[in-house]
C-alpha cells in the first residue's frame, strides 16, 4: 500500500481542463509542422493521390493559393517533392540538376510569392531516375555510391541557387553530406541548411510516397535495402547521425516517424541537435483508412501521434496532416 496516500493523488491534477492545459509538458504548434507537398509542371492543375485521401498533386500556382491561410495560420516551412513526367527520367537523373526543371521554377515562384515561408527541397534521384532508385546505377545493377554523390552535389546547387532555404539529402549514399556542405560553401551557399535524412530505414511505410511521385512503377520488385538502414538495427543510427554532423549537417532527421520514436530519442538524448522526424505516407494512409471506417476519431488520434513525436524530442514534424491541423488552429495553439 502507497504510505502517502491520500496525501498523494495524482489524480487531482487531471480533474479540470485549466490545471491539464497548464502542467503540459509538451504541446504542439504552428512552429512545429511541416507540409510536405507533391508539385506538378503545368497551370491550373490538381491531381488526387488515391493511396493517400485528401493529399494532392498540385502545380505552383494552384499550391500558392492553398498557401495562403496555411501562412497566416503560421506555417513556417514546406517540403517540395516533385512529379516529373517520364519523358524527363533517365539513367543519369540529368533532370534532377536542370536549372530551369520544376524545382528550380517552383523555388523562384514560391519565394516570390511567400518571402518568409521555409523550403525545403528533397535532394535525392528517385523522382528523376528510370528505374526508381535514389542512386545510379552499375552495369551490375548495383548503386553507384560515389557517382550519385557528384549528381547530388549538383542537385543541391541548382536548389540552392534557385532559392531553396534548406536542402534535404534523403538518400543515404554514404559521404553525401561532406561533399554538399563543401559545395555549398565553395559557391558562396554558406547560409543554406542542410537537413540530413540521417536515420533512413528500408521501410514498408513508404508505399503511397513512391506512387504519389510516379516512382513506385520504375522501381517495381527492386528494393532499396542496399542503402537505406535495417529496421532491426538501433545503433548504426548514431553512428549514421555522427558522421553528417562531423560533415556539416545542420538537422537531422529520423525517417519514419512513429514506429521509430525510439530512434528519435536515440538521436535526441545522444546529441541534443535539431532533431526532425518524418510522419510518412503509410502512417498517415493508415490513420485515414481506420477513420474511415469509423473505427478511430481521426482528429483525435492525429493530435495524440503528433504529441508523440514532441514527447519524444522531436523540434519539428513533417506530415501530411499539417494543413488540416493548422487550418483548425486557434490562439491556444494545438494540445
Amino acid at each position: 500500500m502507497n504510505r502517502s496516500f491520500p496525501n498523494t493523488r495524482l489524480r487531482r491534477l487531471r480533474q479540470k481542463s485549466f490545471v491539464r492545459n497548464l502542467i503540459s509538458e509538451n504541446q504542439v504548434s504552428a512552429n512545429d509542422l511541416i507540409w510536405p507537398v507533391f508539385i506538378l509542371d503545368g497551370k491550373t492543375q490538381r491531381q488526387k493521390v488515391g493511396s493517400l485521401p485528401g493529399v494532392e498533386r498540385l502545380s505552383v500556382d494552384e499550391l500558392i493559393k492553398d498557401l495562403k491561410p496555411l501562412v497566416e495560420k503560421g506555417l513556417q516551412a514546406i517540403a517540395l517533392f516533385p512529379v516529373i513526367d517520364e519523358n524527363y527520367k533517365s539513367e543519369l537523373a540529368t533532370e534532377a540538376y536542370n536549372p530551369d526543371g520544376l524545382v528550380p521554377k517552383a523555388l523562384k515562384e514560391l519565394k516570390n510569392a511567400y518571402p518568409e515561408l521555409g523550403l525545403i527541397t528533397d535532394v535525392a534521384l528517385d523522382p528523376y531516375t528510370s528505374h526508381g532508385q535514389d542512386g545510379l546505377l552499375g552495369s551490375d545493377g548495383q548503386i553507384l555510391n560515389d557517382e550519385t554523390n557528384d549528381v547530388l552535389v549538383k542537385q543541391a546547387l541548382c536548389h540552392a541557387a534557385a532559392g531553396a532555404d534548406m536542402v534535404a539529402p534523403s538518400d543515404m549514399m554514404d559521404g553525401r553530406i561532406g561533399m554538399i556542405r563543401k559545395a555549398l560553401e565553395d559557391n558562396k551557399f554558406k547560409n543554406t541548411l542542410i537537413l540530413s535524412y540521417a536515420a533512413k530505414y528500408a521501410s514498408c511505410f513508404y508505399g503511397p510516397f513512391r506512387d504519389a511521385v510516379g516512382s513506385a512503377k520504375n522501381l517495381g520488385a527492386s528494393s532499396k535495402e542496399s542503402y537505406q538502414m535495417n529496421p532491426a538495427n538501433a545503433d548504426v543510427a548514431l553512428h549514421e547521425v555522427e558522421l553528417d554532423l562531423n560533415e556539416g549537417a545542420d538537422i537531422v532527421m529520423v525517417k519514419p516517424g512513429l514506429p521509430y520514436l525510439d530512434i528519435v530519442k536515440l538521436v535526441k538524448d545522444e546529441f541534443k541537435v535539431p532533431t526532425f522526424a518524418y510522419h510518412v505516407s503509410g502512417e498517415y494512409a493508415m490513420i485515414k483508412a481506420a477513420s474511415e471506417k469509423g473505427w478511430v476519431n481521426e482528429k483525435k488520434i492525429v493530435m495524440e501521434s503528433l504529441m508523440s513525436f514532441k514527447r519524444a524530442g522531436c523540434d519539428a514534424i513533417l506530415t501530411y496532416f499539417a494543413k488540416d491541423v493548422l487550418l483548425e488552429l486557434d490562439n491556444s495553439g494545438i494540445r
